[in-house]
């Protein structure tokens, strides 16, 4: 099914614009909505981002990946995002992506760090029909890891730069501070969507324990398909097609 792209900018309470795009099929072909957080530090043109929201609008599905604040096409500077900012851009991607189309939208899709994410805001928003996390680690603070010795540099200078996957990002205190105590249980506990769980068992960044902690904290309905032979992020086009067949298909009564 052939797709096109249609730029779009999303303004946040903050004033911060946030760099978008909508990657969707003919209007007669769309069957349904999705918008998708990114994994961390990473942005809407990161290669599974960008293949990912093709093969959804492939299957029907018109879909946004937007760039978080201070990475990719948007306004801010990293080092000053916290979880707090990170749920206020999602919010107000989702709601500008509404805005565009006339249509509400039914799936919320997060990719690691992302995962995380879309189970916070899908909490905080009963409108959203489903909630779909790829390699989603079971609390936000996993990703602290990444940091490794810099952490400590990071609360006694206030910030500094570190590289992530070959890209250099900038890490503020104030993010390491947002992400100490915060869990999924509040989130999990209120969340009542059907979530899809998908994560590689061989998963070698965030560990296949995180699903089982989410699956087991989370209400029914709830799901869990485990993604034999991918990597944390999904680095082969066709595991990536195969990612978003599986959404299709589990959404099918979720979407319009």
């Amino acid at each position: 099914m052939a797709t096109h792209n249609t730029p779009l900018t999303v303004q946040t309470p903050r004033g911060i614009r946030l760099g978008g795009v909508v990657v969707a099929p003919e209007a007669d072909a769309i069957r349904g909505q999705a918008c998708i957080a990114h994994c961390f530090a990473c942005s809407k043109d990161f290669p599974a981002t960008v293949r990912l929201a093709r093969a959804l609008a492939a299957e029907g599905i018109a879909t946004l990946r937007f760039d978080f604040m201070g990475l990719g096409d948007s306004e801010g500077e990293f080092r000053d995002s916290t979880l707090e900012t990170y749920c206020e851009d999602l919010h107000s991607a989702i709601e500008a992506l509404e805005t565009h189309t006339g249509r509400h939208t039914n799936l919320l899709i997060g990719h690691s760090f992302g995962g995380a994410m879309a189970i916070y805001v899908g909490a905080q928003r009963e409108s959203l029909d489903g909630i779909v996390t790829i390699a989603a680690p079971s609390r936000p603070g996993h990703v602290a890891h990444l940091f490794g010795d810099t952490a400590e540099e990071i609360r006694r200078e206030g910030s500094a730069r570190i590289s992530i996957g070959g890209r250099p990002v900038e890490i503020g205190r104030a993010f390491i501070e947002s992400i100490e105590e915060p869990t999924l249980d509040s989130a999990l506990e209120t969340l009542e969507q059907p979530l899809l769980l998908l994560h590689a068992p061989g998963d070698t960044v965030v560990s296949v324990d995180h699903a089982r902690k989410i699956f087991q904290q989370a209400h029914h309905p709830k799901s869990f398909v485990a993604l034999h032979q991918t990597d944390h992020l999904l680095s082969r086009p066709e595991h990536t097609r195969y990612v978003a067949g599986l959404i299709r298909a589990w959404a099918a009564n979720l979407l319009d």
